[in-house]
């Protein structure tokens, strides 16, 4: 058996394991809300054992949506969705700051028994409509082992700035509040992975004592209700991406389990940086879905098989 790709055309893509499990759904037709910034998302994501890892629309942040990609403060916009923060004020319904991204169309698109690829258009519209970037946005899903119980998707992005001005991109506490520097790739996690374990490479002292710090990978292991397991995610970054040479900028984790489960690749946690008007910069990550709970060696051992 293999991989099974469908494509409902103007709405979304499915992928289906061997063993009949739906593992992921991405949305490129956006929900209608504006102040949710419309946007693609990955919903749900599900393990090989059919048990649904991301969140969607939850009652305290309706614009979380499974994996998407984001940017919370962006020249003054917001490309996150929900209330904006604004230093000394704190969070405001601000409708008028509210940007989108528009899905362009599919430059590339691959399926195999064993992968599924393509490459997405994308245009970041400002509220006004002004359009301020245009998005190269790759996803694969490959590595799926039936043995370990666990597949990758890999999510990449190449931003170019269309403006005669710089793109300024920041983060909640760039704009002053601390410790809440999320913005890039975001996952929100499903209601009963709140409380679930975080994982470094050399800690597990907890979301609270990992937010704002830096390692390869970070891991959020859960317990689900409904059902006796566990399932673990990992967040990888690609080597290029903890490059100084390399990298725009430094990126730094953004992670809580309590009273949200949540990661982000945050590219902008404690300094904003300026993309350049038609520069580009580009990253690369990969999030392993696992059945169960794995721990620091299981996790480095697999992530070691998987080539970038």
């Amino acid at each position: 058996m293999s991989l099974r790709v469908t494509h409902t055309h103007g709405e979304h893509i499915t992928v289906t394991a061997p063993g009949g499990t739906e593992i992921l759904r991405y949305v490129y037709r956006p929900d209608p809300d504006p102040f949710e910034s419309r946007k693609p998302y990955a919903h749900p994501l599900r393990t090989l054992a059919g048990r649904t890892v991301t969140g969607y629309r939850p009652n305290d942040h309706r614009w979380h949506k499974g994996v998407q990609m984001t940017a919370s403060h962006l020249s003054g916009q917001n490309f996150w969705g929900g209330n904006s923060y604004v230093h000394g004020r704190g969070y405001l319904p601000l409708p008028e700051r509210i940007g989108s991204m528009r899905h362009d169309g599919f430059a590339s698109f691959s399926a195999g028994e064993d992968h599924f690829d393509c490459t997405e258009d994308l245009s970041w519209i400002e509220n006004g409509g002004a359009r301020w970037a245009r998005e190269e946005r790759g996803l694969s899903v490959h590595s799926v082992d039936e043995e370990a119980g666990a597949w990758a998707l890999d999510w990449s992005i190449r931003l170019t700035n269309l403006r005669d001005e710089p793109l300024l991109f920041g983060s909640p506490t760039t704009a002053g509040r601390e410790m809440a520097g999320y913005t890039g790739l975001q996952w929100r996690g499903p209601r009963d992975f709140t409380g679930g374990t975080v994982t470094a490479p050399d800690s597990d002292a907890g979301a609270g004592q990992l937010m704002g710090t830096q390692s390869p990978w970070l891991a959020f292991t859960a317990e689900h209700d409904e059902v006796d397991g566990h399932s673990t995610l990992v967040f990888a970054h690609a080597p290029e991406n903890l490059d100084e040479r390399r990298a725009i900028h430094s990126s730094h984790w953004f992670v809580r389990s309590e009273p949200i489960p949540s990661v982000a690749f945050s590219w902008a946690f404690f300094e904003e940086f300026a993309l350049t008007p038609g520069e580009s910069f580009a990253y690369r990550y990969r999030i392993v879905v696992a059945d169960g709970a794995w721990d620091r060696e299981r996790i480095a051992a697999h992530l070691a098989g998987l080539a970038w």
